[in-house]
């Protein structure tokens, strides 16, 4: 019988694990997953919640930005958990709320946690209709590539 490679999972143990129970973030050989990052605190509660109307609908996506350095630098904490970099990443899929606003800041959040203008990395940009959270403005998920 032929072995396939590890997998490890690791976790920043959001309130919401125990309930919904996710891995953010999965080793299967020199890949590493990053699932379902989005701006919250050590807590668990969101950072720069948006402004929600009666209805539970957006009414501000004015935190975009604070949301997405959240979420990149959630994301970065689980791939430091196994000795990776956002340097490492080869493929992001950013999830947004709202497009003109994502296009507004994207480019520049990308620029300042990369480090650079042009990272090497694939990245796509999914406008969907809503996230877990009614406040959620963004969500992140990455690949890795590490050489062990």
């Amino acid at each position: 019988m032929k072995e396939g490679p590890i997998k490890t999972l690791g976790y920043l143990d959001p309130y919401w694990r125990p309930i919904y129970g996710y891995g953010e973030v999965e080793k299967i050989g020199n890949r590493l997953y990053v699932t379902g990052q989005m701006s919250h605190g050590t807590t668990g509660d969101l950072v720069g919640p948006a402004s929600v109307d009666a209805d539970g609908l957006l009414a501000d996506c004015s935190n975009m930005a604070l949301q997405l350095r959240v979420a990149y630098a959630n994301a970065q904490k689980l791939l430091r958990l196994f000795d990776a970099n956002l340097d490492d990443v080869i493929e992001e899929v950013l999830y947004v709320v709202d497009l003109r606003e994502a296009a507004r800041v994207v480019e520049h959040v990308r620029k300042e946690v990369y480090g650079k203008f042009w990272p090497s990395c694939k990245s796509r940009l999914i406008c969907t209709p809503q996230l877990l959270f009614p406040e959620q403005l963004v969500e992140i998920t990455l690949t890795a590539e590490t050489a062990s």
